[in-house]
This record gives structure tokens, C-alpha cells and sequence, in this order.
């Protein structure tokens, strides 16, 4: 048999129908085991199994196809059918074929739209999420002083100057648990802004010497590296609380932010008038923001509940040092688990009713009974219901 007769025959035998067929059904498998697959969590080996059956299934099909015909009465051998029969079960095997190939050819044509609209959604998405104008995230200060376990008190300040711009309505201040991992004078100013969806930055450092504190700040317009603010305040370490607000008010001046009364005379209380309650507190927190990551959790926790126990002896009416110490005990407590008692559970509602007396209808009060109800008690409704309040307020 010649080149030119055995093509002929591969012809008159279906073979060609047969390959494009199997060719053609094959695709439209592979794309459901590896579409669909995954959706049942049905694990990758089985798709990869299921690919090389297929391919070992082709050449298979094409001998069977030369060498076997399918008439009404089953599967022969090629050579006991009549030719007319084969002419028929031809013209329904290339209908076969142009049905599978148009449903693949829809499912095809599907697939390149819904990418396409997926990729134009995706570059769409960052213009479509605006960044507000009066966003900000203060980022670590930098501990400039020599002894560089003052750190904490760096950490403290810019933990301040955080909340009481948070304390502002027509501002939205980014947590300190989003900028905390960033540096305190990151190169790629507009790289964070972006990362972290705010249009403006505060950067700045701490030193502290002896009775002195000295404390620069600069306001950052991250989304074109222009310095809109600056300042330096050298003072008397007692004049650490009123620098804090000061740049508060500062901050809020410079993006145009409405201030109630209310608003003002939160910024400017501070929230201790005894300084060395403020360091026992700057401390604990510190610990507190690393703690449930720590391989040394338990002893780091019990550091900081003794620090804030301190703190709140010195000055009863510390506030945030009881919220703090609740969210200390209900740590240990149920998110560590390492001392899960009635007595440390009592520890954290003690602390929790001592901020209830002194401000009990704060959003920090409510967050801190949220907690409280979610760790402690596992009242889940409750404390969504604390948050919603919290939230407003």
C-alpha cells in the first residue's frame, strides 16, 4: 500500500473524524476536571492522572478506529461491514463531531470573556477604591534615645497621637497593628500610602534624656512625597502629654478636619496626670502588641499585667490602663488558654467594671466588654451587639 492509498484509507476508515473527535472531547474533559475539580476539593494528582489517561487513551482510539466500525448491529471489525453502513455511521459521527466542536467552541469563547472581564476588573479595582484625602497612618517613631529600652516610650507616644486622631470623626486612622511591621522612616513613602489605602503619613522620632523629651514630627502627603507639616518640640518630659496633642490638633488642622468640642476636649485630656503611671503603661502595651506571637506568651503577658497593676495603683482613675489590663487577663485567659480559671476570668471583669465606672459610655469601654463577652464568656450575639455600639460611638 502506497503513501497515497493508506491516507485514503485512513479516510474511508473515519480515522481523521475519530482523532478530531477524540481530540476535541478530550479538551472539553480536561477543562471540567480542572475547573470543577478543585471546586470539590478533589485533590490535583487525580487531574494530572486523569490528563495522562487521556493521552495514552489516543493512539488507542485511532487503532480502534482503523481497525473496527461501528454499525446498528455493535462494534465489528472493518473489514465484515458493508460499505453503505459505513458511509452512514460517518455522516453521524462528523455530526457528532460538529456538535462537541461548537459546544467547545462556546465554552471557549466563554472563558476568553470572563477572563477578559476579570483582567479589566482587576485593573479597574485600585481606581475604584479612592483613597480619602482626610486618611492618615502614623507610623513607628523612631527611639533616638540612648538608652534603647526607651523604645517603648517611643512606641507609646506615637500610640497616643494615634488614638486621639482616631478620635476624630471626619478622619480615618489607620490601627497601629497595620503600620507597626513598617519602619519609621520607610523609603518608598508612596509604596505605603498605597499599601495601606491613607493619602497622608506621620513620621517622626523620640529622644529622651534625663527630664527632656524632645519629639519631631512631619506630616507626609503620600501620594506625591511632599512634606506638608514639620515640627520639633523640645520640653520638659512632664509636657509629654501636651505635645501629644498638640500634634493632634496640628495634624487635624492641616487636613481640614472638622473638630466638635467634644472632639477637642478628648484630644487635649490626657490620659494620666501621672507620668510614671504612663511608662508602666507605655511598657505593658508594648509587650501586649507582641505578646500572642511570642514564644514566651505566658511570662511576657504576667509582665504586663504586673506593670498595669502598678499603673493603676499609682493612678486609679487610668482608664486605658483597665482596658488594657482586662485584654491582658482575657489573653491569658481563653486566646492563650495558659490559665483558664474562674480567678483569672473574675481578674479581667474587675478590670472591665473599674473602666465602666470611670467612663462608661466610651467606645473603649464597649470594645472592652466586647472582649470580654467574646473571650470570656463566649456570648458571641453580645458582644456584636457591644462592637455595633462601640462602632458608633
Amino acid at each position: 500500500m502506497n503513501a497515497r492509498s493508506f491516507f485514503s484509507e485512513l479516510k474511508r476508515r473515519r480515522v481523521y473524524n475519530v482523532a478530531a473527535a477524540y481530540a476535541v472531547v478530550a479538551w472539553l474533559f480536561i477543562q471540567v476536571a480542572t475547573q470543577v475539580f478543585p471546586f470539590f476539593n478533589i485533590p490535583n494528582w487525580v487531574v494530572r492522572l486523569i490528563v495522562l489517561l487521556v493521552i495514552i487513551g489516543f493512539p488507542i482510539a485511532v487503532v480502534c478506529a482503523w481497525a473496527f466500525e461501528m454499525t446498528p448491529e455493535g462494534i465489528k471489525l472493518e473489514g465484515d461491514v458493508d460499505r453503505r453502513i459505513t458511509r452512514k455511521t460517518g455522516r453521524k459521527l462528523t455530526a457528532l463531531i460538529v456538535i462537541v466542536a461548537a459546544v467547545a467552541a462556546g465554552g471557549t469563547v466563554f472563558r476568553l470573556l470572563h477572563s477578559q472581564q476579570d483582567i479589566k476588573a482587576a485593573k479597574q479595582s485600585p481606581l475604584a477604591v479612592a483613597i480619602e484625602s482626610k486618611s492618615i497612618a502614623v507610623l513607628p517613631f523612631e527611639n533616638l534615645s540612648e538608652e534603647k529600652a526607651n523604645a517603648y516610650f517611643a512606641d507609646g507616644i506615637q500610640d497616643e497621637i494615634l488614638v486621639r486622631l482616631a478620635k476624630i470623626a471626619d478622619l480615618k486612622v489607620i490601627s497601629r497593628t497595620s503600620t507597626q511591621h513598617y519602619k519609621s522612616a520607610p523609603e518608598n513613602l508612596r509604596k505605603v500610602g498605597k499599601e495601606l489605602g491613607v493619602a497622608h503619613l506621620l513620621e517622626g522620632s523620640v529622644q529622651r534624656t534625663a527630664n527632656r523629651v524632645r519629639v519631631n514630627a512631619q506630616l507626609i502627603d503620600a501620594r506625591t512625597d511632599a512634606h506638608l507639616w514639620a515640627q520639633t518640640y523640645d520640653r520638659d518630659l512632664a509636657d509629654v502629654f501636651a505635645i501629644q496633642s498638640e500634634i493632634a490638633k496640628a495634624i487635624a488642622e492641616q487636613l481640614q478636619a472638622k473638630l466638635s468640642p467634644n472632639e477637642k476636649k478628648a484630644i487635649e485630656q490626657p490620659p494620666t496626670t501621672d507620668l510614671a503611671a504612663f511608662d508602666l503603661y507605655s511598657r505593658a502595651k508594648s509587650i501586649l502588641l507582641t505578646a500572642s506571637f511570642s514564644v514566651t506568651a505566658d511570662p511576657d503577658l504576667r509582665k504586663a499585667i504586673e506593670l498595669l497593676d502598678e499603673a493603676v495603683k499609682r493612678d486609679p482613675s487610668f482608664f486605658d490602663a483597665y482596658c488594657q489590663l482586662a485584654w491582658a487577663h482575657e489573653t491569658l485567659y481563653a486566646v492563650k488558654g495558659s490559665d483558664h480559671t474562674a480567678a483569672r476570668l473574675a481578674l479581667a471583669e474587675a478590670a472591665l467594671q473599674a473602666a465602666t465606672r470611670l467612663r462608661p459610655d466610651a467606645a473603649e469601654t464597649h470594645l472592652a466588654r466586647a472582649q470580654y463577652l467574646y473571650y470570656g464568656l463566649r456570648d458571641y450575639a453580645g458582644a456584636l451587639a457591644e462592637l455595633e455600639i462601640a462602632r458608633r460611638g
